[in-house]
């Protein structure tokens, strides 16, 4: 059965390099060395077919192949169109930003694009000093997500499927999370309660451009015994605050 290297349908045409792509798409979750056998399992595809297309991206860069045991892993191509955009978008800029936040409001501060169904996280106190990566975290049942879905690219697809409960909290009727996201754009701002992870709440803003879209989503994360109605209203001046100079700092370097 297919599995993490699905992608949805492709343009006519561009079959190949769609599951190339599928094939690189089976790496996200950080986990050991592939084979042949396995991404193909992953994407769907046949052996044959996913070893003529690992072999390809292995000779162009985009993945590596270990001598000794024929598995494969992400190349160096990827490293580094990963970190040209990690300038280009200006999220170097945004450590500094986040500290701050985090340090007034005494929670975890975090900034989050959206990548299909998942809001990634790519700076803040969630990504891992280990390995630099972030999580990958569900767009209904996040703070993170529902702003991306409250605010969206009009590229981007509407969210599909079933919609997993992590928690009794979660939303997982379609009518229920379009609600939600009504109420989100309503008053600038997202909460999760519970709905992810017991036991965390967390307020998120979007950081907007000209249309507006959120280009990102800004989200500050801890306890209900900390983020409290209390604290709530002082934690949302804080986030936006921070939002707003993000979208400065953000924007591409001739629009700075």
């Amino acid at each position: 059965m297919p599995g993490s290297g699905t992608l949805s349908a492709p343009p006519a045409g561009a079959q190949a390099v769609h599951r190339a792509l599928g094939l690189l798409h089976c790496f996200h979750d950080n986990g050991p060395d592939l084979s042949a056998s396995e991404l193909a399992r992953r994407t769907g595809l046949s052996v044959s077919t996913a070893h003529r297309l690992a072999r390809t991206l292995v000779a162009t860069g985009f993945l590596d192949q270990d001598e000794h045991t024929a598995r494969y892993r992400l190349g160096p191509a990827v490293a580094e169109l990963g970190q040209l955009t990690f300038h280009q978008r200006g999220l170097h800029l945004a450590g500094p930003e986040l500290d701050l936040l985090a340090r007034r409001t005494g929670a975890t501060a975090d900034l989050a694009i959206r990548s299909g169904p998942h809001a990634v996280i790519l700076v803040g106190g969630s990504v891992l000093p280990s390995t630099g990566l972030g999580l990958r975290r569900p767009l209904h049942s996040t703070a993170l997500g529902k702003v991306l879905l409250a605010w969206p690219s009009p590229t981007e697809a509407p969210l599909r499927g079933p919609l997993p409960a992590y928690t009794p909290h979660t939303l997982t009727d379609p009518a229920a999370l379009d609600a939600e996201l009504a109420r989100t754009r309503d008053r600038g701002y997202a909460l999760n309660d519970g709905e992810s992870a017991p036991g965390i709440r967390t307020l998120a803003v979007p950081v907007l451009d000209r249309t507006p879209t959120a280009r990102f989503a800004l989200a500050v994360r801890s306890t209900p015994t900390h983020l409290t109605p209390e604290t709530l209203p002082r934690t949302l001046t804080h986030a936006r605050t921070c939002a707003q100079a993000l979208a400065v700092l953000l924007l591409p370097p001739d629009q700075r």
